[in-house]
């Protein structure tokens, strides 16, 4: 595998609609493409995982409104949602990864793993470690992702139930 390149990431985001940005010049980087903050929610209960996903029980969330452009966010963890549409074609994969500034804040985005074939408006864990908490603005730059270059196209794509997710 290897890691796409600024100017791959250009033409792949033309060709293949990679990545809908808002400001190429401002969310491309030199080996990622940055994603923005569009909602923020709390957990309002609890989940289940298992093996096969025949008891799988997301958690329920509540939206956590900005007051005007900005939020501000106690201790906790919290799910974001991304603001832009992300196409994985079937010759790469990605990963999310949290943006270094919002780490120098005390806060941390969960890696997240995207699958060739998924399409949609990308959710992620936010965790706000800091004791004074964070203050967030709408369209923030929070998590960058990075595509890899899969060694042979994916034989089989995406079809989970997070596809096409927020759409």
């Amino acid at each position: 595998m290897a890691v796409l390149s600024k100017g791959e990431l250009a033409e792949r985001i033309i060709k293949d609609k990679l990545v809908e940005v808002k400001d190429a010049k401002r969310q491309l980087q030199p080996a990622s493409v940055d994603l923005t903050l569009k909602k923020i929610y709390k957990f309002a209960s609890q989940g289940a995982v298992d093996f096969d996903n025949s008891q799988r029980v997301l958690s329920k969330v509540e939206e956590v409104p900005f007051n005007g452009e900005w939020v501000e966010l106690k201790q906790g963890a919290y799910k974001v949602q991304y603001a832009e549409t992300v196409r994985v074609p079937p010759d790469l994969a990605g990963i999310t990864f949290c943006r270094s500034t919002l780490s120098r804040c005390g806060c941390d985005v969960y890696n997240g793993w995207w699958d060739p074939g998924y399409v949609g408006k990308g959710e992620g864990m936010l965790f706000v470690m800091n004791p004074h908490g964070a203050r967030l603005k709408k369209g923030a730059k929070i998590a960058q992702i990075v595509f890899f270059k899969l060694s042979t196209e994916a034989s089989e794509l995406y079809e989970g139930m997070h596809k096409g997710e927020n759409l």
